[in-house]
């Protein structure tokens, strides 16, 4: 039987997140998601070959 070895992965600091830290994050998070969002409107172009006529 396999010991399974639990590592848990701490992001920050102990104590809770500052205003100005909040704040920070919430702007990020926004900012990326209106990207995404952005670009998931965004239609794709394609290339087309006008050369090969038939």
């Amino acid at each position: 039987m396999k010991k399974q070895i639990s590592e848990t992965d701490f992001i920050g600091g102990l104590g809770a997140l500052t205003k100005e830290e909040e704040a920070a994050l919430s702007e990020y998070f926004a900012k990326k998601k209106n990207k995404q969002t952005k670009s998931a409107l965004t239609p794709v172009k394609t290339k087309t070959n006008h050369s090969a006529t038939a």
